[in-house]
This record gives C-alpha cells, structure tokens and sequence, in this order.
C-alpha cells in the first residue's frame, strides 16, 4: 500500500468534522496510553529484577506503537494526542483555537482510559493510583527537555516539507528519549495525568505530576520560540502541516 500524497492528506484532514477529529483524538490518546503502560506491565512481569531489560521493552513497544496510531490517525485528526503539541500548533495557525480547547479534555480522557485498558488486559485493579515519586529537579528538566525535542522534531519536520517522516521520528525520538533521560520522556500532560492510574511499572505518583506538566509548559514554550527562531518567515499554511499534514485552513465546525 502506498501512502498518500501530502496534498490529498490535507485535503482529507480539512473536510473532517470537529466530532470526527475529537473521536480520533480519544481513540489515539487512549491506545497511546494503554501501549505505554500495558508494556510497562508486560516488561515488569517478563523480566523482574532486571530494570534495563523492562526499560529497553517498553521504550521499544513505545516507539513502534507510536509510529503506528499516528499513522492510522493522522488523517483524521493530524494525531496529536498531546495538549502541548495541539496548543503550539494552534499558535502556528495550523489548528483553530476552538479545536486545540476541545482536543485537551478528550486527550486527557482518552489516556485515562488507556490506563484503565492496560490494567483490565493484565488483569490488574481497573484503577490504581500511582505511588511511584519523580518530582525532582533533574526529573523536571528532563521534561523540558523531552518536550522541547519532541515539539522540534514535530515541527522543524514540517516547516522544511519533510512531514511525511513525522511519525517514524516521533517514535524514534520517544524510544530514544526513554534512555537519555531520567524521566523516561513523558513529555506530554495527558499522557502525565494518565499514568498516575496505574500503580505498575509506568506510573507517575499524583503528587508528582503537577511538576511534570508544569515543565512539559515550559518545554512547549521554549520549543515554540526556537522552532519560530530556525524556521523564521514560514507561512501559516506551511506551518500547520503538524504530524501528518493537514490544512490552516481547516474548517472550524
């Protein structure tokens, strides 16, 4: 099967309707965030004792699982599934306001069902909070940095034509990011809000999370300037072409 052509891609994307765009969102968000943790489950259970090996399966389930929601949601949604991505882009033009609001909610949502998913399938509490604590500082600068990667990777892809290749880099980057820093790259707030459901190997404590959607902000922020400072006079059409390419022009329905 051969891809689609970036226009036709953009063409699809804008004709969607708001409610079709906001299912894909919950659909992506929720598999997004039962591949994190049920693989963080299957790690932990495959391989005790050995906190590497459950590292390096459940980076590496990320990363391909990654690559591949994008992919089947990309034409509908521009698959975001993460509330900074949808809000910087929203600040290229490339999402109407209305749209990055309404994608938050659903995308929190849809990672808190993922979790409750991921527990179900390894036969776990369908809700158990997190006790797992990473509220530190070097967490917290992982996290700007994480999310400043993932923002220009995301982005510099499509300000320099080349966004057909987002979504085998986003899953790269993640895999990647899993290692080279000690937050394992959350880099997302609702991704953060959804982990603090499941008390497994992935999960983030409650009080925690504040200090890591606090710094994905700042991460976005930071990203936001840069990606405006290395792609400068980019045209709002051209920048919106976020994940999977899709259309400043889209309808506001």
């Amino acid at each position: 099967m051969t891809p689609e052509s970036p226009e036709s891609t953009k063409d699809v994307v804008m004709d969607q309707p708001l409610g079709r765009k906001l299912v894909a969102e919950y659909l992506g968000s929720l598999l997004l965030a039962a591949l994190v943790i049920g693989s963080g489950i299957a790690a932990q259970r495959l391989s005790p004792g050995d906190t590497g090996l459950q590292l390096t399966e459940n980076a590496a389930a990320t990363a391909a699982g990654l690559f591949t929601i994008i992919l089947m949601f990309g034409p509908v949604s521009g698959a975001h599934f993460n509330p900074v991505v949808s809000f910087v882009d929203a600040a290229f033009g490339g999402l109407p306001w209305r749209h990055a609001f309404a994608y938050l909610p659903v995308q929190v949502v849809g990672c808190v069902s993922g979790a409750v998913l991921a527990n179900l399938m390894f036969s776990a509490s369908a809700v158990s909070i997190s006790t797992t604590h990473r509220a530190t500082f070097a967490h917290g600068l992982s996290e700007v940095v994480a999310t400043v990667g993932l923002v220009l990777v995301i982005f510099s892809l499509a300000r320099s034509g080349r966004a057909d290749r987002a979504p085998a880099a986003v899953g790269a980057y993640i895999g990647a990011a899993y290692w080279f820093t000690s937050s394992t790259s959350f880099a997302n707030p609702a991704i953060t809000v959804g982990r603090m459901f499941s008390d497994t190997f992935a999960g983030i404590a409650p009080s925690s999370a504040p200090v890591f959607i606090a710094t994905q902000v700042v991460g976005g922020g930071l990203a936001l300037l840069l990606v405006r400072a290395l792609y400068p006079g980019i045209k709002p059409a051209q920048a919106a072409e976020v994940v999977v390419p899709h259309a400043a022009a889209s309808s506001a329905r």
